[in-house]
């Protein structure tokens, strides 16, 4: 059996706006082959229902991505009324059904109660692992197990429509960890009519947005093309950095913190900051760290050609 041959050295972000139907996992695998990268990962996991942005980070992107990960986020979501299902969204089986219907005024009444940090309980039909096995699995499996609430945030949450008396389309700006499905269902239960997810498109993710997206259409359009072509669709790996102020060096300092050796930020032009930084050097990034008196160190170091 032949070694799997390792792929190209590509460096950048390829924001992708994620087909229905299509899972994260997948995504990753088939841009990754269309770039034949060697190195892959993603911020932030889309459910299959899910469309919207899904930012893939390719090789040297990867140091970053918790920064892209731990961003806020922005969801569009439409929430139909009158049921719950098994996985909180539209593939699973209904659970249990109400005749109520809620007026739009007693739904916006009830969105405050679903803003600033808020205890989720997660939907059962998760990621999230219980005692090493997913949760998934075991709702599969119809085993009994409990999720403990987690404390999540919601910035904003505010009706976008409704279009009919048993629909709601939403809008919500939120934090790392907290799942739509939940809300939904939350939701359904505080108007006493029961709810779920029928569509879901994630419209941001920290800097990324919908103007950055490109399709998976236009991914193997550019791959028809030529290697420019497609290279062009990715952003520079420091974009996921871009709440982080950054830190010009010189060609010299920049060997040393490749090296994994602390700079000293010296001169009258030294810059007055602490705290986590990315330094650049002729327009390349160089490494990511922080600032302690004056001293830069270096947490990670990237191998980018200046």
């Amino acid at each position: 059996m032949g070694r799997r041959r390792k792929g190209q050295a590509v460096n950048g972000w390829l924001i992708l706006d994620k087909p229905e139907g299509l899972t994260s996992t997948k995504a990753v695998g088939r841009t990754r082959w269309l770039y034949d990268a060697a190195k892959a990962g993603h911020a932030g996991t889309l459910d299959p229902l899910a469309t919207g942005i899904l930012p893939i980070a390719f090789g040297e992107a990867t140091k970053t991505v918790p920064f892209a990960v731990d961003g806020a986020k922005t969801y569009r979501f439409t929430v139909r009324f009158g049921a719950e299902t098994e996985t909180d969204d539209t593939e699973g089986a209904v659970t249990e059904t109400s005749g109520k219907r809620p007026a739009r005024a007693a739904i916006e009444a009830a969105l405050p109660r679903f803003t600033g940090d808020i205890e989720q309980i997660p939907p059962r039909f998760s990621a999230l692992k219980v005692d090493g096995a997913r949760a998934y699995d075991l709702a599969r499996d119809r085993e009994e197990f409990e999720l403990p609430p987690r404390t999540v945030t919601i910035d904003r949450l505010e009706i976008v429509d409704i279009p009919d008396p048993g629909t709601c389309v939403l809008e919500a700006d939120c934090g790392k960890g907290t799942y739509v499905r939940a809300l939904a269902r939350d939701l359904g239960r505080a108007l006493h009519c029961l709810g779920h997810i029928s569509a879901l498109r994630r419209t941001r993710v920290g800097g990324f947005t919908e103007d950055d997206a490109v399709t998976l259409a236009d991914v193997e359009r550019a791959a028809g093309e030529d290697r420019d072509a497609l290279l062009g669709l990715l952003k520079p790996v420091e974009t996921a950095l871009e709440d982080l102020p950054s830190l010009s060096i010189t060609a010299a300092d920049a060997a040393k913190l490749r090296q994994g050796r602390s700079v000293l930020l010296r001169g009258r032009d030294a810059p007055i900051v602490t705290g986590p930084v990315y330094a650049v050097s002729k327009g390349s990034l160089v490494a990511l760290g922080e600032v302690e008196q004056g001293e830069f160190r270096p947490s990670r170091v990237f191998n980018l050609t200046e």
